[in-house]
């Protein structure tokens, strides 16, 4: 089973900083900070669009508490 990551190292690994990966994603950089700490925050309705940003599968990071 691959190795599941956060979504905070997702962002780090694509050399984006909060402000640059908010700004990306189309939200608040609140938000994002709020997601990285309660990633059980995160609607599905933005998967989409944080695979694309960060270029990695979302499967691969964890959004919920295992």
């Amino acid at each position: 089973m691959p190795q599941k990551i956060t979504l905070k190292a997702a962002r780090v690994n694509a050399k984006l900083t909060l402000k640059e990966a908010s700004k990306a994603l189309g939200i608040d950089e609140s938000t994002l900070v709020r997601w990285e700490k309660q990633p059980g925050l995160v609607q599905s309705k933005y998967y989409p669009k944080i695979q694309e940003v960060y270029g990695f599968p979302v499967d691969s990071i964890i959004f919920f508490e295992t």
